[in-house]
């Protein structure tokens, strides 16, 4: 399993944008992620300086967002959204966007579910359960809960 540090992490958002300047060729996970660096022109200047951010901390307790973490959200919904996994996320994926009329909307409505998701599991040291995840955006969407709870990681 890929396993990237937090400034292996950070090195691949910099390489992007350094790319993107030198007018470099991308691959696909590349251009993906340059579109997401489109979608938030306030997390440029950031990336046009590694020196100055790569080791840069976003106390969230401090009301600030970490762009890095931010920007590994968008890129987590979108692989979901193109796998289709957990099974059913890309149609209420679909939903939500039509819903919010808006896909970067839609983005960050289930950033919100999937960190609320990833909160409780820290709090309770527990692995990631699915149905919190999909329970949270399909309120977003006035549904209820799915008929069978789905198995988490532990339960497999």
């Amino acid at each position: 399993m890929f396993n990237p540090s937090r400034q292996d992490a950070r090195r691949f958002f910099f390489d992007i944008w350094s790319k993107h300047k030198a007018q470099e060729a991308l691959g696909d996970l590349e251009r993906q992620t340059l579109g997401i660096l489109f979608a938030h022109p306030e997390y440029q200047p950031i990336v046009d300086h590694p020196d100055r951010y790569m080791e840069q901390e976003w106390p969230p307790e401090l009301g600030e967002t970490n762009p890095f973490l931010h920007m590994s959200l968008h890129l987590a919904i979108e692989e979901q959204r193109t796998i289709d996994q957990p099974f059913g996320i890309r149609s209420l994926y679909a939903q939500l966007a039509l819903r919010l009329g808006d896909e970067h909307a839609a983005q960050h409505a289930m950033m919100d579910c999937l960190a609320e998701m990833i909160w409780q599991a820290q709090r309770a040291q527990t692995p990631p359960d699915v149905n919190v995840y999909l329970s949270a955006v399909r309120a977003r969407l006035g549904m209820g809960a799915e008929d069978a709870p789905r198995p988490t990681l532990d339960q497999l």
